[in-house]
């Protein structure tokens, strides 16, 4: 049996211990995975982009017909407390940890019923955790990653609990040696298992469109900016797999991966074969918008250095 370690979480209004968190065995998030997730980047103590966090998770829950359990101000108060119990936690300063902030909203407890049923109580759950990044090695030299078909349901633009799909989708590229799978959805990029993907060709920045097929990443709105700040051509439309493979460059972007560079991909190199001036380049902007939100830790500021050397 996996012990949980004891740290800080929240549930249902109150401040407790993973060991001690319990919720009933009825709860359809665990019956139907009838719930919504985020997760939220934390620099040194502050949420990175938090406001664009929040507004994904009302889209998720408006989607699933779910009401917000919390005002903006009752989730801002949350998980600053989070910040702070996990830093506390761990006995270091909170202006000297990262974190990732996982939040998550089930419809509650209720007799077995596919129906959505109303005038249930949501379950609320939040708790935070180590961010756990790539490392210097995988920046400086890029990642390999593998191609599959995307088999998940149509509504992938739901944050949803339900992430069965993902998980097939993810162990794909773990049996692989590999670091994430690319999809493809009758023969046009979709994302990868738990990142978005981003095609660089002549200089271009091109992703997938923002529609059900795809979950918006909080980093679209940030590339995109980083983009226009920095000169890059920037586009979002049906990428066909020819293009991904003929690609100049392949990034993958998330919360811990922030933009991280693919040079493998089904064991042929991508361009070159190594990280490219794009690459360099987004890492780059999104180190600053880091740093504009908190100061920039010592080890990003190396890394930062080393990647524009």
């Amino acid at each position: 049996m996996h012990n949980l370690p004891p740290l800080p979480c929240y549930l249902n209004g109150e401040f407790t211990l993973l060991p001690d968190a319990k919720i009933s065995v009825m709860d359809r998030g665990f019956i139907f995975g009838d719930g919504v997730y985020e997760v939220v980047p934390v620099y040194a103590g502050q949420p990175f982009r938090f406001a664009q966090h929040m507004a994904r998770l009302a889209r998720s829950l408006t989607e699933m017909r779910l009401p917000n359990p919390l005002t903006a101000a009752q989730w801002q108060e949350l998980v600053s407390n989070l910040i702070a119990r996990y830093a506390e936690s761990t006995g270091a300063s909170v202006l000297n940890t990262n974190q990732i902030v996982y939040i998550q909203i089930t419809r509650g407890v209720a007799l077995r019923d596919h129906a959505m049923l109303q005038g249930i109580q949501p379950t609320v759950f939040a708790m935070s955790n180590r961010m756990v990044q790539p490392t210097p090695e995988q920046r400086a030299q890029g990642v390999a990653c593998v191609t599959a078909d995307d088999f998940r349901w149509e509504k992938a633009h739901i944050k949803s609990t339900s992430l069965l799909g993902s998980v097939f989708a993810r162990q794909i590229s773990v049996d692989a040696g590999a670091v994430e799978t690319v999809m493809f959805r009758d023969g046009y990029l979709s994302e990868a298992a738990s990142s978005n993907v981003w095609v660089v060709k002549n200089g271009t920045v091109l992703g997938p469109p923002r529609d059900n097929l795809v979950l918006e990443g909080i980093r679209y709105g940030l590339i995109e900016s980083i983009c226009q700040e920095q000169g890059i051509p920037f586009e979002l439309r049906r990428i066909h797999r020819d293009e991904v493979l003929a690609a100049d460059e392949l990034l993958l972007s998330s919360a811990t991966k922030e933009v991280l560079p693919v040079t493998t991909l089904d064991g042929q190199p991508v361009g070159d074969g190594r990280p490219g001036p794009v690459y360099r380049a987004l890492y780059a902007g999104y180190q600053a918008a880091k740093q504009g939100s908190t100061d920039q830790s010592p080890a990003d500021a190396a890394l930062h250095n080393t990647l524009l050397a």
